[in-house]
């Protein structure tokens, strides 16, 4: 109680002190720090950033400087008193510049009123490099070992500046793009007021873009190259006001420990244009990193086989109904086709892990079936989730397996509920054990040795959690046990298979820090509109491909023709009538869509839940898929290998399209399953139900899905795919790509590569793009 009157005490005189020096200019109160693109301006009385102006612009990113949140702020453990610490709290604050330099300042906070024998001591050093538009920040925490850390926010950027036409792209797995950053942060919608992503982790990169469409902006990130847990966040409240943290976990802290200084800084600049802007900037970095360069891609021992698949069919269930569809279909297309394997294993799906073994259909015909497949040169990868245990299989009790469980703060398990038809619950074994990474590789080992399957897809991979179970052996809390974990059951499944096979590793989401030990990465934000909710102001944009294309193999999507499939070891209760039963032609567009994201932005071709008479009863679809893999195919230089560049901007109006939310889960129950199959008279819309379904809503796209690459070989190719039911024209300016009149232009379609001619003297190339059709608008010096 004592310590809480006192914080509010500071709090009130630090306020009072602030009023009074209202009459003080903001020179006077600043320590301005200086390059040729920036300048940042710190009060010499609390060290809170009181201005961050991007010279080539002018623009002040900080507004509101007066009364605001904390440059940083430490957050304790649960039952630790007081709750939180902040500048407030401190009786002393002082500045000093290193050898008089202009681009640093070292702040230093310290006599804190603690019920501690040992003090606490805070210091920033903030440092600008350079010519460029970026800022460091550091901080180094010298505290008593009592005081026990849970995390540390800081920096923390507050008063962003409001701009017309803001934009916020982050690299959610793939990546996500909102016109309405602060109505998402502090609208009604958001009763916490707060948007955070987790790195290493859904969150695939460290870099935020927060700016006006093509304007100035805010470029976040931070230079760890290790991987340590962290958290970025904006948050909000209801008068718009945006800021901006992150936050930073102490490896054990259940320990006493008497310090605490991350291995890495924040990094606060500007910029001018666009998320590409920030990703290019990002990119320039990330590449030269040890995840890129010893990325299992660019050191050239990812399976031959993955880089010559043309098609990933996704089927689930037993092998008649995945493995002959994939058969069926690499006939049509005559070209390589994989198969991405769910539900063949023994166990109820997202409630029966790790029974994986044996599969439903039984050993022998697994094999048989597998064994006549590779015949024809199908290659099947099969789903292991590489952290889930359900809580009522008999192998949880029976291996006593929630002891080497990720633990909470409270020291209890956290069971995660995903099968909504069952409501089992299972639980997240923790990486750091060697208990759970041998249960996992030598189920992983049987199925590559025993069954003869070509690989394992690890779902959840990309993903990481906090463990403070102190039996474990591992740091509690934060640091990079996680990723080394990771790093430890992929080189041992590897180990253990190798006499076998170059065995596939492929994850779901995307993640810089997983480059070295994935060989393919599952990016379903193609088709967010099948599972996220309608109309939630995200797009999704091609974040991770721009910075780390080169680097790794992406694939997937959910695109699909029918109704999701139904686990047979589910209750019948809610299964479909006609499982797999096809979608009503009215929600095809989503389908063109979706095959068009995932070409233009360089991921390997997938079509879901696929059946051979999809090819008679839904022929322009799949003719259009088709018609995407082979053009593929003959530009793999630019769409398997190429470094992306920022696209052609898209000249036309948007298509507006109705979208059915349903995947295994979403929209399953009511209408929208109904809805999803209702024949329509004249293949429009029905008799208007499904404006009253929530599942069922307009969605818009541009007529053309875009993306540009440059080849090893340094030729440029434009793909673009025209999802409408119209031929449009589609333009650019051969010049932003550094081509000028004479230089060669190619188009490659899906019959082959047809000379187009040369750039005329202004630099602009013209070609109409049928309806449904797509093409690479290849770029060659003469």
């Amino acid at each position: 109680m004592q310590t809480r009157i006192y914080y509010t005490f500071r709090r009130l005189s630090l306020v009072f002190a602030i009023t009074l020096n209202l009459g003080i200019s903001y020179s006077q109160r600043s320590v301005p720090l200086n390059n040729q693109s920036v300048r940042l301006d710190v009060d010499n009385g609390t060290g809170d950033i009181l201005g961050l102006t991007d010279k080539s612009t002018g623009m002040n990113f900080i507004s509101e400087a007066i009364l605001k949140n904390a440059l940083w702020q430490i957050d304790l453990l649960p039952g630790c008193e007081p709750a939180v610490v902040t500048p407030a709290a401190a009786r002393k604050f002082r500045f000093q510049r290193p050898d008089n330099l202009q681009k640093e300042v070292k702040m230093i906070w310290e006599d804190f009123d603690l019920p501690f024998p040992d003090p606490l001591r805070v210091e920033v050093t903030v440092f600008l490099d350079g010519k460029e538009q970026v800022s460091y920040w550091g901080i180094s925490i010298a505290k008593p070992a009592q005081l026990r850390i849970e995390k540390v926010r800081f920096p923390r950027v507050t008063g962003i500046t409001k701009q017309p036409d803001e934009r916020l792209a982050v690299p959610q797995w793939m990546g996500q793009l909102t016109t309405i950053p602060r109505k998402l942060i502090t609208g009604a919608g958001n009763p916490y007021k707060r948007l955070e992503w987790t790195y290493p982790g859904a969150m695939s990169l460290q870099c935020l873009a927060y700016y006006r469409e093509n304007g100035p902006g805010l470029y976040l990130s931070c230079d760890d190259t290790a991987a340590f847990r962290k958290v970025f966040a904006f948050w909000g409240d209801s008068t718009g006001r945006v800021n901006y943290e992150m936050m930073h976990y102490p490896e054990n802290e259940s320990q006493p420990q008497k310090s605490y200084t991350p291995a890495y800084r924040a990094v606060v600049g500007t910029f001018r244009g666009d998320w590409m802007t920030a990703a290019e900037r990002y990119r320039a970095w990330g590449t030269l990193q040890t995840w890129a360069v010893r990325s299992r891609l660019n050191l050239g021992v990812v399976p031959e086989w993955l880089l010559k698949t043309s098609l990933w069919v996704w089927n689930r269930g037993k092998s008649e109904g995945v493995l002959k569809p994939a058969v069926d279909i690499q006939k049509e297309l005559s070209l390589p086709v994989s198969v991405f394997w769910h539900w063949w294993h023994g166990c109820s799906y997202d409630a029966g892990f790790p029974e994986y073994l044996p599969p439903r259909e039984g050993t022998e015909q697994f094999k048989s079936a597998l064994l006549a497949a590779h015949k024809s040169d199908i290659r099947a990868i099969v789903y292991m989730n590489q952290r889930l245990w359900g809580m009522t299989t008999r192998s949880w009790l029976e291996q006593g397996a929630e002891r080497y469980a990720v633990k909470g703060l409270d020291g209890k398990v956290r069971p995660e509920i995903y099968n909504t038809y069952t409501q089992q619950a299972c639980a997240s074994m923790c990486m750091a054990t060697p208990f759970w990474r041998k249960t996992y590789a030598s189920i992983a080992e049987a199925a590559v040795r025993d069954l003869g399957v070509d690989g394992i897809y690890m779902d959840q991979a990309c993903s990481s959690l906090l463990c403070y179970d102190p039996t474990h052996g591992h740091p509690l809390g934060g640091g990079s046990y996680w990723m080394n974990g990771f790093r430890l059951l992929s080189t041992d499944i590897r180990q253990r298979t190798k006499s076998v096979r170059n065995t596939l590793l492929a994850g779901e989401g995307a993640g810089e820090a997983w480059l070295p030990y994935l060989d393919l990465m599952l990016t379903l934000q193609v088709s967010k509109e099948r599972y996220a909710r309608p109309n939630d102001g995200w797009d999704c944009i091609p974040f991770f491909q721009a910075v780390y294309h080169a680097y790794g193999v992406t694939y997937g999507n959910y695109s699909s023709l029918t109704i999701p499939p139904y686990d047979e070891l589910w209750p019948a209760e809610f299964a479909p009538k006609e499982p797999l039963k096809l979608l009503d032609r009215t929600y095809s567009t989503l389908f063109y869509v979706e095959q068009a994201r995932t070409f233009a932005w360089g991921s390997q071709p997938t079509i879901a839940n696929y059946l051979p008479v999809q090819r008679q009863e839904r022929m322009e679809e799949i003719a259009f898929a088709l018609k995407l893999v082979r053009i593929r195919e003959r530009g793999t230089k630019y769409l398997l290998y190429g470094t992306y560049l920022r696209p052609p901007s898209v000249d036309a109006s948007p298509i507006e399209y109705p979208v059915i939310r349903l995947s295994i889960y979403a929209g399953r129950r009511g209408k929208a399953t109904e809805t999803a199959t209702k024949p329509s008279n004249d293949g429009g819309a029905d008799d208007g139900k499904r404006d009253k379904d929530e599942n069922v809503y307009q969605a818009t796209a541009l007529p053309f899905v875009v993306g540009a690459w440059r080849a090893k070989d340094g030729h440029v190719g434009v793909a673009a795919a025209n999802v409408s039911t119209n031929a449009h024209l589609f333009r650019f300016n051969a010049s932003r790509y550094g081509y000028s009149a004479g230089d060669s232009v190619w188009l490659i379609r899906e019959n082959g590569r047809l000379d187009f001619g040369v750039i005329g003297s202004n630099g602009d190339i013209s070609v109409e793009i049928p309806a449904r059709d797509a093409t690479i608008i290849e770029l060659v010096k003469k």
